[in-house]
Formats: structure tokens, C-alpha cells, sequence
């Protein structure tokens, strides 16, 4: 049951227990009243007939009779006793207030009829529970609107804390005046905290873009520095590092990019055989690329092995017999993509395999033709990873091997920026299996929805 109908019924079960009390309450204070009222007409009644009794020795026109057959038996024994009392009970004649007393041996009584105070007392319930009803149909809707009103708020505030989590560090929940409350106080201390991590944030982005921009420059005097040293084992290994820290500086600028949200993707209908074969290629890698029906983890369909060939050997150059078939061909199955952002997802997965990997490297396209998976065959991602997703500068387990833990991070601010969404699991058998799912083309209008032109008016010279 959620907070909204919670609320409601505890308005709905308070309503209803204060005007139950309430009505017990009268219920009982006019009884109490009605009975004494007409015990004490009874008693003074009883009184004037002892008299008018002891005087006269009749009872005539004094409104009590002698030995009344329905005189209450527990009222009787009482006079039996040689005492006086009063005793409500209920007969064949209906409800009455009785009071009695000995005479001479005999019982003399009075009987106060009370059928029309009772009558009045459950025509006073009725009205009670009309009331209750009256005031629990008038409360209830007040209380759903205002359980509705909190509920709302509170639903603000849960979305609005799922879109900080999911990264829009722009969300907030009050942007205008509230009451002040607890609520307004939660979403106050939401907001603040989103603006503080936003700031923390922008400020750590702002860093890494100023420390690669800072490196750029005497960094290419350093490339430079490197390629004027004389050959030799150890110009080799600074040509070496020097490469790697280049690299280091350029992924630090585009992951810069990515979170200042400065990419756009230039769509556009492209073959996706090609486009795979020229990511493999570059990355200067093996490479097994299957296509046809094969499954998103990158494992054969059947044991016909025909839609299966080597993209690229170990220098990333395709053999001449592969890749001449229609689907490789620019004229193959096309998908919605920017081809320079796709073959940068292709090549980083594929870089990672060989790196945190195994052998054989296999890139796959499911029968959907927009399905794209990348496999190693080594100890597969770690669980931290698979769990919270690829994070910079770190690279799981030591068995995945070394690196800066960039490459992932890239490839899925890449995949975002095309409308992409990149998985990433662990096979069966063992391996890691990135899944890329690219987005469908979107329609186009076909000729017949276009308007048709007006046709032409008469020309008046």
C-alpha cells in the first residue's frame, strides 16, 4: 500500500473512531437523562400516592395501582423486603421506568411509560451516524488531497534523485517557494547535495580538461624531442612512452568532452561492414568477425561455419579473399549511426580484448544487423565492473592486465552520444562480451503522406 492510501485510511479510521466516541458518548449522556428524569417522576409520583393512600385508602386518580401484575420481579422481591426503588425494564407495553413500595402488605407502584424517550434516543443515534458519515464523507476527500499533495511532492523527489543518480546533475526538486515543512526540508537538503556534487564534478572535469591542456604542448615538444634521438634500445623505449603518454593526454581531452557534453553525433545511414572492417584494421590487431544469424555473445549459430572469416590479421590488414562479399560491400545492410564515433567504440573494444584479454578476439553481428558484440576468450570483466560499469583509471583484477581504464569509459560516452547502448557481461564458457545495440534508423515519410503541390490558378493578364 503506498504513503497516499496509508494516510488516507488512517484519516478515514480516525474520522470515523472520533465520531463513534462521539456518538457513544451522547448515546449514553441522554439515556442517563431520560431514566433520571423519569425515575425522579416516578418517585415523587409514588410519593403523592403513599400519601393520598395513607389518608383515604384508595388509589384512585393518583396514577399507582396496587399488586401490578407486571411489576419487575427483582423490584418486587425488593418490596418484598419492606424497601422502596426503581427499576427500568422493558415489557409487553414497552419500555418503563417503575418505582414501588410496600402498603399494608401489598405493593404499591407507579409506571412512568418511556417508549417516546426511547424513540427519541434512536431517532438521536440515527442522526449520530448520519453526522459521523456526513463528516467522514466532508474529511476524506480533504484527506486525500492533501495525501495526494504529499505523495506528489515525495514522487518529485524520488524521480528527481534518480535523475541526479543517472547523471543530470541539473535536476532539482523546488525550483520555486514551498510551504515550509518537512518535505521542503528533504527536498532543500536533495538539492543542495546535487548542487554541491555538480560543482564537485564540474570542478574535477574542469581539472583533468586543463591538466590535458596543459600537457599538450610541451608534450608534441616532447614527440618531437623523441624523434630527433639517434636510433637505439633506449630511443626506442622513450619513443615508446612517449607514444603511450600522448595517448594518455589525447583520451584525457575527449573524456573531457564527453562530460562537458560537447560531442554531437553526425548521423547518418552508413554500411556497417565496412565501418567494422576499417575500426579492426586500425587498431593494427587480429580480429574474427562473423556475421549472418550468430547470437549477441559472439558464439556460432551452427556448426556451418560459411558466414565466419578472419576481418584482419595481426597487422590489421584484411586478406584479399575476405570482405567481398555483399554484406562488406558499401552497398550492404545499412545502419543510423556516425561511422567515425562507431569505429572508435569498435577499435577501443577491441584494443581492450587483445589488452585485458584473450585470444581469439571475435567481433560479431547479430541477424538484427544493429547487434554488435565484441569477445575475448580470457578471464572476463570483473564483477566491480559489471556492477557499476567501466570507471577511469581502473582496470578490475590484476589477471584483465594493465592500463589507464580509459578505453571503456571513451567507448561508452561514445555510444551514448549516437544513441547507443553498450552492455557488458561474461560469456558462458569465460570470456568478456561487450554487446553494442545501435539505434533503428528513424522513418521517413514515405511520397504518399507529402501534401500534394496546389494546383496552378488561372493567370489574368
Amino acid at each position: 500500500m503506498t504513503l497516499r492510501w496509508r494516510i488516507v485510511a488512517l484519516v478515514a479510521a480516525a474520522t470515523c473512531a472520533a465520531a463513534a466516541a462521539v456518538g457513544v458518548l451522547v448515546h449514553h449522556a441522554s439515556r442517563d437523562r431520560e431514566l433520571s428524569q423519569a425515575r425522579d417522576g416516578a418517585r415523587t409520583t409514588l410519593e403523592r400516592a403513599a400519601l393520598g393512600y395513607a389518608r383515604t385508602g384508595g388509589v384512585q386518580g393518583s396514577g399507582a395501582v396496587l399488586d401490578a401484575p407486571g411489576l419487575p420481579g427483582g423490584l418486587r422481591r425488593l418490596v418484598a423486603k419492606g424497601h422502596q426503588g426503581t427499576e427500568f425494564a422493558t415489557g409487553p407495553d414497552g419500555p418503563a421506568m417503575w418505582a414501588a413500595r410496600p402498603a399494608d402488605g401489598q405493593v404499591l407502584s407507579v409506571r412512568v411509560d418511556m417508549s417516546t424517550a426511547m424513540r427519541n434516543i434512536s431517532a438521536l443515534d440515527t442522526n449520530i451516524i448520519l453526522a459521523g458519515l456526513m463528516t467522514t464523507a466532508v474529511v476524506l476527500p480533504l484527506g486525500v488531497l492533501t495525501a495526494e499533495r504529499m505523495s506528489r511532492r515525495l514522487r518529485l523527489a524520488a524521480a528527481t534523485a534518480r535523475r541526479i543518480a543517472a547523471g543530470d546533475l541539473d535536476a532539482r526538486i523546488s525550483p520555486a517557494a514551498r510551504p515550509h515543512d518537512e518535505i521542503a526540508e528533504i527536498s532543500g537538503a536533495v538539492d543542495s547535495m546535487a548542487a554541491a556534487l555538480q560543482e564537485r564534478l564540474l570542478d574535477e572535469q574542469r581539472f583533468t580538461a586543463d591538466v590535458a591542456h596543459e600537457l599538450r604542448t610541451p608534450l608534441m615538444g616532447l614527440v618531437t624531442a623523441a624523434e630527433l634521438l639517434p636510433p637505439g634500445e633506449a630511443a626506442g623505449y622513450v619513443r615508446d612512452r612517449v607514444r603511450v603518454l600522448s595517448t594518455l593526454v589525447e583520451e584525457l581531452l575527449e573524456i573531457s568532452r564527453l562530460d562537458a557534453g560537447a560531442e554531437e553525433a553526425d548521423l547518418s545511414p552508413c554500411p556497417l561492414g565496412p565501418v567494422l572492417d576499417e575500426a579492426i584494421a586500425g587498431t593494427g590487431l587480429s580480429a574474427r568477425l562473423r556475421t549472418g544469424t550468430a547470437e549477441d555473445t559472439g558464439q556460432p549459430d551452427s556448426a556451418d561455419d560459411t558466414g565466419q572469416r578472419d576481418a584482419t590479421d595481426r597487422t590489421g590488414q584484411r586478406d584479399s579473399a575476405d570482405g567481398t562479399g555483399p554484406w562488406h560491400s558499401a552497398d550492404g545492410p545499412k545502419v543510423w549511426t556516425d561511422p567515425r564515433r562507431l569505429t572508435r567504440i569498435v577499435a577501443n573494444l577491441v584494443v581492450n580484448a587483445h589488452r585485458h584479454g584473450r585470444e581469439p578476439v571475435e567481433v560479431t553481428v547479430a541477424a538484427d544487423g544493429r547487434t554488435v558484440t565484441v569477445r575475448d576468450h580470457g578471464t572476463g570483466y570483473p564483477d566491480d565492473l559489471l556492477e557499476k560499469g567501466p570507471q577511469r583509471f581502473r582496470t578490475g583484477v590484476r589477471e584483465r592486465g594493465r592500463g589507464h581504464g580509459l578505453g571503456l569509459t571513451i567507448a561508452v560516452g561514445q555510444a551514448q552520444v549516437i544513441g547507443a547502448t553498450l552492455e557488458f557481461g561474461n560469456a558462458p564458457d569465460g570470456g568478456a562480451v561487450a554487446t553494442l545495440r545501435l539505434p533503428e534508423e528513424p522513418e521517413r515519410p514515405e511520397l504518399s503522406d507529402l501534401p500534394e503541390p496546389p494546383e496552378p490558378g488561372p493567370i489574368h493578364g
